[in-house]
């Protein structure tokens, strides 16, 4: 079944998202060139979760998506954190 309403997201906005998601990767490579002992994976961590955030919100529209898909998408990222964070202990 297809979806009626397509939300067609800018240009500007796409381009935007791009060029945030260039600087966090710019920042990714900066960051890993110092030693942040302990810090580092919750740095590199927290990095790779707001770049993902940007792809699935602007690059597959789950912004303009119904809500029901967001809270699907939270609740499975909310699990991964916490095996990770159980991985790690």
């Amino acid at each position: 079944m297809a979806h009626s309403d397509h939300h067609i997201i800018p240009f500007k906005v796409l381009s935007g998202v791009f060029g945030a998601l260039i600087v966090l990767t710019v920042l990714t490579v900066a960051v890993a060139q110092i030693d942040l002992g302990v810090l580092e994976i919750p740095v590199a961590l927290g990095i790779a979760i707001a770049k993902s955030a940007l792809v699935v919100m602007f690059f597959m529209a789950l912004k303009y998506d119904k809500p029901v898909n967001s809270m699907v998408f939270t609740v499975g990222t909310v699990f991964v954190v916490v095996f990770l964070v159980f991985t790690l202990f």
